[in-house]
């Protein structure tokens, strides 16, 4: 699946001015390299470390080429060691530095969860104001790519549920390269989550020069009146798929917002569209007991209810230890463009 979408209004150049429409078409994974090399070019500070990402460019080849530009002191081959990784980052940020430490996928994050959680997240909270911690950890989440039980998780709530720490979810190229940017330079620590399905499949126009996206702000993808649909990263373009289907056969007009930032959670953005349409559809890939949809659904729940005219419907994966392997069962636990459809025409027909 390849999609373009349109470029959201709401980032822009660091400097304020119109890039004058200066533009290059990119995959997902060309638009993380890209801006990874020129923020190593801009900035001597900013370094990468993680498990291969030096000569073999990551498992994904994200970071392909750049020991080769930036030598292996600022390009760092780690153990195989998520805590090491990341307290290694920490110590980087603390001592003036714009350390981005990659974890090879989510799966292999819990063993470095003290060193994130109870260390970076809280560093600026715990030393009074005097010590902060500007560092990215990069980390490649999602399933659908035959990845069972190890390579396919989705935890992202276990981090939105932390005060101290952002999380951002990109959906397109150039919302990967704004991001990432805003995430690099910004003082406080940032989960970037990027989903492996989308490294290839979708491209998108990426603005040249450097550009941004704020973090905490969502995008309005496409504008509707009858039904809002909430969620992020891969589950944008399955909303989309969707959302086409439903209203070539309804005539539903449906408005669709990406998070892109999960923490912090644009609510505002949220609420008026709710308040707007009447009815919510709050997609997520993840598991969804106490997940990213539960606190959209609960908040839209607790500012918005006198505006609904349906109950706030979740689609989500079910509630199974993991990931299968087997295929016919990947698709049964995956979410995707027919199971948000019945969830929509439900809605509408409340």
């Amino acid at each position: 699946m390849v999609e373009t979408l349109e470029r959201t209004t709401d980032a822009k150049p660091m400097n304020g001015v119109a890039d004058g429409g200066d533009s290059t078409n990119m995959t997902f994974i060309e638009a993380i390299n890209t801006t990874l090399r020129d923020e190593m070019r801009a900035d001597e500070r900013v370094v990468i470390l993680g498990e291969d990402v030096g000569p073999r460019g990551g498992v994904f080849r994200v970071t392909a080429g750049l020991i080769e530009e930036f030598g292996e002191d600022r390009v760092i081959d780690t153990p195989l060691a998520e805590s090491g990784i990341i307290g290694t980052a920490i110590g980087m940020a603390i001592n003036g530095l714009r350390p981005i430490a990659e974890i090879q996928f989510m799966d292999f994050i819990h063993s470095a969860l003290d060193q994130i959680l109870n260390e970076a997240a809280r560093l600026r909270y715990r030393s009074n104001n005097d010590f902060s911690c500007p560092m990215v950890i990069r980390v490649p989440f999602g399933g659908g790519v035959h990845g069972a039980l190890y390579h396919s998780q989705s935890i992202e709530a276990m981090f939105v549920h932390t005060p101290g720490i952002k999380v951002v979810a990109p959906a397109t190229p150039a919302d990967a390269r704004g991001l990432l940017h805003s995430a690099i330079h910004d003082g406080d620590p940032v989960l970037f989550l990027e989903h492996k399905k989308m490294y290839r499949s979708i491209k998108g126009e990426v603005p040249a020069g450097d550009y941004e996206a704020p973090l905490g702000k969502a995008r309005i993808v496409q504008e509707g009146a009858d039904v809002t649909v909430v969620t992020y990263g891969m589950m944008v373009h399955e909303s989309q798929r969707a959302i086409g289907e439903v209203a070539k056969e309804t005539g539903a007009s449906i408005e669709l917002i990406d998070l892109r930032s999960l923490k912090p959670l644009d609510t505002e953005t949220i609420l008026n569209s709710v308040k707007k349409t009447g009815k919510a559809v709050v997609v997520t890939e993840a598991n969804g007991l106490c997940s990213v949809a539960s606190e959209v659904a609960a908040t839209i729940g607790e500012q918005a209810f006198a505006w609904l005219d349906g109950p706030v419907t979740r689609v989500a994966a079910p509630d199974v230890p993991a990931m299968p392997f087997s295929p016919p069962l990947e698709h049964a636990f995956m979410i995707d463009a027919e199971k948000i459809g019945v969830a929509l025409r439900k809605l509408l027909d409340f």
